[in-house]
């Protein structure tokens, strides 16, 4: 006689591709953060990317951010690591260096991201963005989705 199983709670998938960035992210480099990134379409994992330097460059790790400042229109100062690329970026040239069409697909984040990588997302035909948290710079990021038809779920607003 085969028993009864109980049936199983498994994640939701885009709970299932955050638990995915989480991982990625352990192998960035940077110092300020941990930042991972994972791209799916139609619940298939197509490419993965963490925030770091380019390859053969010295990494955060090992000789420290690349600290700058920036000045926005409206005064304010913020400062910002330029040594990286960013795990959103990353992902998406990981896609393009091996052959992996992403448009359509859905990017998986912890952050909402940056106007830089907004931009690059938009382009690559990327059509839902779910990230874990807000950022507080991330209001140019909202307008360009929006703009461009970018599905944008930010599940925590920390």
């Amino acid at each position: 006689m085969v028993a009864k199983e109980t049936k199983q709670t498994r994640p939701g998938w885009d709970e299932y591709f955050l638990n995915i960035v989480e991982a990625v992210g352990k192998r960035s480099t940077c110092l300020r953060g941990k930042p991972g990134c994972v791209i799916a379409r139609d619940n298939v994992l197509l490419s993965t990317g963490y925030a770091g330097a380019p390859r053969g460059a010295a990494q955060c790790d090992e000789v420290g951010c690349l600290i700058k400042e920036v000045k926005h229109s409206d005064g304010h100062v913020s400062i910002h690591c330029k040594r990286t690329v960013h795990a959103e970026v990353n992902a998406i040239l990981q896609a393009a260096k091996n052959g992996i069409g992403i448009d359509g697909g859905t990017l998986y984040c912890g952050m909402c991201p940056c106007r830089d990588c907004a931009m690059v997302i938009v382009n690559s035909g990327i059509k839902r963005v779910i990230v874990k948290d807000d950022y507080h710079e991330s209001t140019e990021s909202k307008d360009l989705f929006v703009g461009a038809g970018v599905e944008l779920v930010i599940l925590q607003n920390k």
